[in-house]
């Protein structure tokens, strides 16, 4: 039993700072108005947020490209939204 519980402690030790960074990525996203969900187009972004000041890739297979804005990064797979950070 004490096994069980001891690999429980870990996982959640582990999982916890990803939790908290996409929290924090959440709450400013929210405070800034932004919202990148994964899915959406490069058109779409392109359309809510202009104009990216630096386009970066294609890079790689699948190819990934980066937009990047002044508060936020996009990275597309594809033309497809996968992920968005926002700038510290």
């Amino acid at each position: 039993m004490r096994s069980y519980a001891t690999i429980a402690f870990i996982a959640t030790m582990l999982a916890t700072p990803a939790v908290a960074e996409d929290l924090l990525v959440d709450r400013v996203r929210a405070s800034e108005g932004i919202e990148i969900t994964r899915g959406k187009t490069m058109e779409q972004v392109k359309q809510r947020h202009g104009q990216p000041q630096q386009v970066r890739g294609p890079v790689g297979e699948p190819p990934i490209t980066r937009w990047v804005y002044p508060q936020f990064t996009v990275y597309f797979e594809q033309d497809r939204v996968i992920h968005a950070v926002a700038q510290r």
